[in-house]
C-alpha cells in the first residue's frame, strides 16, 4: 500500500511538472490598450494613443497625433515593452495632425478604459463652459474649461494640463471622445491645451478610404 501511495504522489508531482512547463511555454497574453495608453515609436518617440477600435474592414486600428511619426513607424506599448512590436504606422495626416496605426489583433487587447479615461462614443466638438478631460502618459488624468471649438482650424481649446508625450491623448466630456491633444501654448500645463477635433478627423480618414476608413471605437 505504501509502494502505491509513493507511485500515485509520483505520478501527481510528474503531471504538476509537466503543467508548469507547459504554462512556461505558453504564448503570451495580448497587451491591452486603448485611449490613454502610452506607445513607443521607433525606439525613440514616446507618445499616447488616442482611440482604439476597428474600420470598416474589421481591421484592429487605433489614432494618434500625426506629429508622433510617419507610415512604417513601428509602434510598442510602453507598458509592456517586452510584447515587441504590436503595431504599425499606415497614415499620417499632417494638416489636421493625426495618424492611423494598424495593429496586430493577435498582440493587443483593445479595451474602453486606460486608467482614469473611459471611451463610449465620439461626438462633435465641445464648447465654453463644458469641462473636458484627458489621459495622458505623461500627466495623466487632468480636467479643465473648454475654451472653445475653431471650426476654421478643426481645433478645440481647453484648459486641460498637458506635456511632452501626452501628445495624441484623448480628450473626453464623460465617456465621449471629442478631441485629441497636439500641442499646448507658451508653458506645460499653464498654457492653454490645442487639439483636433475627433469630427474633423473621422471625416479626414473617410474620405481618404482605406485602412481606418470607418473607424469606430470599441
Amino acid at each position: 500500500m505504501l509502494r502505491k501511495i509513493v507511485s500515485v504522489l509520483a505520478a501527481l508531482v510528474l503531471a504538476l511538472g509537466l503543467g508548469f512547463v507547459a504554462s512556461g511555454t505558453a504564448i503570451a497574453a495580448a497587451t491591452p490598450m486603448g485611449g490613454g495608453s502610452g506607445i513607443i515609436i521607433n525606439d525613440e518617440v514616446i507618445c499616447t494613443l488616442t482611440t482604439i477600435g476597428h474600420d470598416s474592414g474589421g481591421r484592429l486600428v487605433g489614432i494618434t497625433a500625426g506629429h508622433c511619426g510617419e507610415p512604417g513607424a513601428t509602434v510598442v506599448p510602453e507598458d509592456n515593452q517586452g510584447a515587441g512590436v504590436v503595431g504599425t504606422f499606415v497614415k499620417s495626416n499632417p494638416d489636421l495632425d493625426y495618424a492611423v496605426i494598424a495593429f496586430d489583433p493577435g498582440k493587443v487587447t483593445p479595451v474602453r478604459t486606460i486608467r482614469g479615461a473611459t471611451i463610449t462614443a465620439i461626438g462633435t466638438p465641445a464648447s465654453f463652459p463644458a469641462v473636458a478631460c484627458k489621459e495622458g502618459r505623461t500627466t495623466g488624468n487632468t480636467c479643465g474649461i473648454v475654451w472653445g471649438d475653431v471650426s476654421a482650424d478643426a481645433s478645440t481649446w481647453t484648459q486641460v494640463c498637458v506635456d511632452h508625450g501626452d501628445s495624441g491623448a484623448p480628450v473626453t466630456v464623460g465617456t465621449t471622445l471629442v478631441a485629441m491633444v497636439n500641442a499646448y501654448v507658451f508653458v506645460p500645463c499653464l498654457g492653454p491645451e490645442l487639439g483636433t477635433n475627433m469630427s474633423s478627423i473621422l471625416e479626414s480618414m473617410n474620405s481618404q478610404g482605406g485602412v481606418g476608413a470607418g473607424y469606430q471605437p470599441i
